[in-house]
């Protein structure tokens, strides 16, 4: 689907999904009083121990939801009105909160429930992985997975992707891509995101989502699996509970944005994998993330430039 917004509209926000996540990733936020009070109500609301793992899929989701959108806060009265906002797996999720569709308390409430009703898709059907796939053409992929009961779980370029599936077949399945000349790494994650295994939590979240407070959108957010624009509640439920079962097609999205007409690109962090691959993808979109910056005041400078 091709977009088309105004000329002075190019700007795409990107909300990160999990793995960029850090001890620190709230401090840059804590440095504008806007972003310090979003985090710390935040944060409050998940009454987190201090010992918690991060990393861990109940606490990441709603974690990573809550630092982009304190950040967001914190560069919001200087940051130009975006044009587009597109999320990666739980990031998706986190831009509705980004384009003012649900309040920052609600999307992290949302994100909570989502791992919830992830989790239980993983405790039922226990013994699940993710490996990301690189080096082979994605129909080449698409055979191999079919061969180990594995799913495409996120389309990240031509040649790169994320499987889910089995754990006891992960290692057949490795040395399959690597004899057939690919590279893979197995994800420290036990729950096959985008993938039929998480089937029984769409409807339940499909649930969660519509009786959510969703106010109007002031920008589209880019749907993950279809790459194309949202704007309405109707199809952000239809689209975010979907994505739990369904292939993300990221490398799609990005294509999307650049025909869109974005000229630069900020990822909102943690992390800056987004950033990478859209700058890889396509290199006349300048694109940074809050990771690079040492201070907002940083941010606000290339958004300067960047707008010019």
């Amino acid at each position: 689907m091709t977009m088309s917004y105004g000329a002075s509209s190019r700007l795409l926000l990107l909300c990160p999904g999990q793995g960029g996540q850090h001890a620190a990733m709230f401090d840059l936020a804590r440095s504008s009083p806007a972003g310090d009070a979003t985090a710390s109500a935040l944060l409050a609301g998940l009454a987190l121990a201090d010992d918690a793992d991060i990393y861990a899929n109940r606490n990441a989701q709603p974690l990573i939801v809550a630092a982009t959108l304190a950040m967001w806060e914190a560069i919001r009265a200087f940051a130009p009105q975006p044009a587009l906002v597109a999320g990666y797996s739980i990031g998706e999720l986190a831009a509705y909160g980004v384009v003012g569709a649900c309040a920052p308390e609600t999307a992290v409430r949302l994100a909570v429930e989502r791992a919830r009703l992830m989790d239980s898709c993983a405790l039922a059907l226990p013994g699940q992985t993710l490996i990301a796939i690189s080096g082979l053409a994605l129909p080449r992929v698409a055979a191999l997975l079919a061969e180990h009961d594995f799913y495409m779980s996120i389309e990240n370029g031509d040649d790169a992707c994320i499987a889910g599936g089995p754990a006891a077949s992960a290692e057949a399945l490795e040395r399959a891509v690597h004899a057939a000349g690919g590279r893979s790494t197995r994800l420290p994650v036990e729950v096959a995101s985008h993938t039929p295994y998480m089937q029984a939590a769409v409807v339940p979240f499909a649930a969660a989502l519509q009786q959510a407070e969703f106010r109007p959108m002031n920008v589209p957010v880019l749907s993950g699996i279809g790459a194309t624009a949202v704007t309405t509640k109707a199809q952000a439920v239809d689209q975010l509970s979907r994505q739990l079962a369904e292939t993300i097609h990221w490398a799609a999205c990005m294509d999307a944005a650049a025909e869109a007409g974005i000229t630069y690109a900020l990822e909102l962090g943690p992390g800056a994998a987004l950033s990478r691959m859209l700058q890889s993808r396509h290199p006349h979109i300048n694109t940074r993330s809050v990771a690079d910056f040492r201070t907002l005041d940083g941010i606000r400078k290339w958004l300067d430039r960047a707008a010019e």
